[in-house]
């Protein structure tokens, strides 16, 4: 199999918080590096979702025309997900050629397939602004909370869903004029009620994805399923290739998931005499296709995007596996990028290196339930795990070894059963971690990983090398040879999650390029670093969080926790 890896697109509208990255590139990201680690080919496709009312107004409000905002912002984009580790094979733009030639094509084969109609909807029109105002546009005080910036399709504050007219003293987004009425706009339709059998079919065959995954779709289908406006009155945006649809676009959740498709024409046509994307899209027999998203994109990625691409009556691939995750909260609240609450990526990164937040996100990952990050438990993950588990053992290690006999890896003595015991004990454990990655299983990777950390720790502690050397040099050889082979070992295993940690490593074990692209499996030995290989002290590999850091980290953040 081959696999196609793609990961919700990340909106355009400001830098992502730590909640966007847990919730879907990370994961993805990691399950990416694992499969090309373990041989495997891989496409890795994302890509900036840049139309709809949001990037308008957020241009709007940054004094910039919708284009260039959206050049820039992608751009910054593209730079701080370089900079985390985000291993995309392409990273695409929504707002791309391809996607307006793609999105069009689909387009038409639905409106040949007699699943396009059109409707006449009623609208706020603002007089002042001098047009329609799609949902987006429009905000007032929500009935349910009383939150008085609620936008017309949600309040952010209690979370209800709205329609514009729903809300108390509305006005237009753009002026805050409240001279708005409401008139008549005739728009397109996708008739997901005729689609409604396939759809079901389709997901009935995918009993092995997540519980979350399946009980959105379901919840879904089973409260039956509603035609679905894909235009808007806008002129940012994709136009609509109908007569009398001049002054339309399709809305932004009809394109982006096309975009997916788009972007990997984007990353064909780059190199166009290696890169076929027919071979990606057009081929589902040999394509295993993992999709990872949060959870609030699940209804557009089990029904109105499958439905759309039924809808051709064309051969697509289709998700094989889609990978959903719950909600990582801040101290109990949910992360907004509109109200800046939470950790967001350009912050994270001036605050810790990048494996800081990869590992702990990851090792805390919202698979079966909300999680909530605090400092505090940021603090002690750190510590405990990444500077005290594995940064220690990796410092002792070297430092007892150049002590005792250079910066070399030692000669002298043979394995025994203590040696034999440890593979033994290893070999379970990365069997354990190869399922738990195959089966999407986050939480437990890292606890595998840590488990082999501790191994080693425990292995390291028992056989007191900087005792033994002192009596008897051919038998501290054996350990602390083997132990700088565990080094490689858990420097390897590590690497999907925390690659930039791992590349330390493997400098400072002088690693040829064969070695450092080995499989776990093949260093599993504990023999792969022979005697005589020279290697260098590293410096310390994660800082402990003291408690005057925490403190100052809990008072930095402090005016945005409840907010």
């Amino acid at each position: 199999m081959r696999y196609l890896i793609t990961s919700a697109l990340p909106y355009i509208n400001g830098i992502k918080h730590l909640g966007n990255l847990v919730g879907s590139m990370l994961p993805a990201d990691l399950m990416a590096r694992y499969l090309r680690r373990a041989g495997e080919e891989v496409l890795f496709i994302c890509a900036t979702d840049e139309h709809g009312t949001p990037a308008e107004i957020a241009a709007h409000d940054a004094g910039m025309e919708v284009e260039e905002y959206c050049s820039q912002m992608h751009s910054l984009h593209a730079s701080i997900y370089e900079t985390f580790g985000l291993s995309f094979d392409h990273f695409g733009r929504s707002s791309s050629p391809q996607n307006h030639a793609m999105t069009q094509y689909i387009y038409g084969r639905l409106e040949e397939n007699g699943f396009i109609e059109e409707r006449d909807i009623k609208l706020f029109f603002s007089i002042e602004d001098n047009r329609f105002l799609p949902d987006r546009y429009i905000i007032g005080t929500c009935p349910k909370c009383g939150y008085e910036a609620a936008r017309g399709d949600q309040c952010e504050n209690c979370t209800s869903l709205l329609d514009p007219t729903d809300l108390i003293d509305p006005r237009s987004a753009i002026s805050g004029s409240k001279k708005l009425e409401i008139r008549s706009s005739r728009h397109l339709f996708l008739r997901q009620t005729l689609l409604s059998q396939d759809l079901r079919r389709w997901i009935d065959e995918h009993a092995e994805w997540p519980v979350i995954t399946r009980s959105i779709a379901y919840k879904w289908l089973d409260e039956g399923l509603r035609d679905r406006c894909i235009t808007r009155d806008s002129s940012w945006g994709i136009p609509v290739p109908r007569p009398g649809f001049t002054d339309k676009v399709f809305y932004v959740w009809f394109d982006a998931p096309i975009e997916y498709i788009a972007a990997t024409v984007e990353w064909a046509e780059m190199k166009p005499d290696d890169r076929n994307w027919q071979a990606w899209w057009r081929q589902p027999d040999d394509v295993k296709y993992i999709q990872f998203m949060a959870k609030d994109n699940v209804p557009f990625h089990t029904i109105s995007w499958p439905a759309t691409m039924i809808g051709t009556r064309e051969t697509w691939v289709m998700a094989n596996f889609i990978k959903s995750f719950n909600w990582l909260t801040y101290y109990g609240g949910k992360f907004s990028t509109s109200r800046r609450r939470g950790v967001f990526m350009d912050e994270a990164l001036k605050l810790f290196a990048p494996d800081y937040w990869r590992y702990f996100l990851m090792a805390h990952a919202p698979e079966s339930s909300d999680a909530d990050f605090t400092w505090e438990l940021f603090a002690s993950t750190v510590n405990k795990d990444l500077a005290d588990k594995f940064g220690n053992f990796i410092n002792r290690t070297l430092k007892l070894t150049s002590t005792y006999y250079g910066l070399q890896v030692p000669e002298g003595g043979e394995p025994g059963p203590v040696e034999i015991k440890l593979r033994t004990a290893l070999a379970d454990l990365l069997t354990e971690y190869d399922r738990a990655f195959r089966n999407m299983e986050f939480r437990k990777v890292i606890i595998t990983l840590r488990a082999m950390w501790d191994a080693g720790n425990v292995y390291f502690d028992e056989c007191k090398p900087w005792d033994i050397v002192k009596k008897d040099s051919a038998a501290g050889a054996v350990i602390l040879r083997t132990a700088i082979n565990l080094i490689y070992f858990f420097a390897e295993a590590a690497w999907p999650i925390i690659p930039f940690t791992s590349g330390k490593i493997f400098d400072a074990l002088k690693l040829s390029d064969e070695e450092r692209t080995a499989s776990t499996h093949e260093v599993l030995s504990l023999t792969a670093l022979q005697a005589g290989r020279a290697f260098e002290i590293i410096p310390p590999l994660f800082m402990k969080i003291d408690k005057t850091r925490l403190q100052e980290l809990n008072e930095a953040f402090s005016g945005i926790k409840g907010t």
